[in-house]
């Protein structure tokens, strides 16, 4: 089931043209939301000031060379390995999701402008990755909202409690578990079953797409200008004015320890 192309099977009840006209509104939704995003939130309006003070308060100047040096470490620390998390369960979990969300669109990309049909004939590896990359979300993020969540694993709230800020994470495993579900059904045959889930992947994967100005979506965005800022602003010697960070947990009396959040 891994190696089967649902796309191009999807071709021959819905024309490809179709098909790659809501990839290109889906985009559209994606970076209208983010613009709208910035302009709700005035995140550029703070990123410039936020800048503007750090210049301000820099006790040295960061030549070009080094913040070269910084934004490819920022890539590779914060981005590439999410170096931000310090629980290595949380830190797993969201480079599974994360990787295989980008798994799973750049191959739902290819097989729908490249592969779309059993004439164009795929090779094996697109629609394993297809699958894999459905899956390895599936897995980080089902642990995520089941174990890890802060307000589950350290505020005891139920894992059903939801808020807005869960839309994102939400609709994205909805995503891809139906789609895992709709593969399979089309694969072994199951008729009306198939486009009930083939319907519901759709609808889930509009409001993961359409929801970026109320959901975390942009989120992904802005972490990496941010982790840069920080980079730059420690660089400068701009930053000594902010808090220390959290100490490790203390033992107080009578053996009690006080620990640390879990998510921490």
């Amino acid at each position: 089931m891994i190696t089967h192309n649902p796309v191009a099977e999807l071709s021959a009840f819905l024309p490809v043209f179709a098909m790659q006209a809501y990839l290109i509104a889906m985009g559209i939704l994606v970076v209208g939301g983010t613009l709208l995003d910035v302009l709700h939130k005035k995140s550029a309006q703070y990123f410039f000031e936020a800048g503007k003070t750090s210049k301000a308060n820099a006790q040295r100047q960061v030549g070009v060379g080094e913040k070269i040096s910084i934004a490819v470490k920022t890539a590779v620390v914060d981005v590439l390995t999410s170096g931000e998390f310090c629980n290595p369960r949380r830190r797993i979990a969201h480079l599974l999701t994360m990787y295989g969300f980008i798994l799973f669109l750049i191959a739902t990309v290819i097989l729908v402008f490249i592969y779309p049909t059993p004439d164009t004939l795929a090779p094996a590896y697109w629609p394993v990755l297809w699958h894999l990359g459905a899956l390895m979300v599936c897995v980080g993020g089902y642990w995520f909202w089941f174990a890890i969540r802060v307000d589950v694993a350290a505020e005891g709230y139920p894992w059903y409690r939801l808020v807005r800020a869960d839309l994102f994470i939400l609709s994205l495993l909805a995503t891809t578990t139906f789609a895992l579900i709709w593969s399979f059904l089309q694969w072994s045959g199951s008729g009306a079953a198939t486009t009930l889930f083939f319907v519901l992947f759709i609808v889930a994967s509009t409001v993961l797409f359409g929801s970026v100005l109320w959901s975390k979506f942009a989120h992904m965005f802005f972490k990496p200008a941010a982790a840069f800022q920080r980079r730059v602003s420690e660089a400068e010697g701009s930053r000594d004015n902010l808090p220390p960070p959290a100490e490790a947990p203390k033992q107080f009396g009578l053996g009690i320890s006080r620990e640390l959040p879990r998510h921490y």
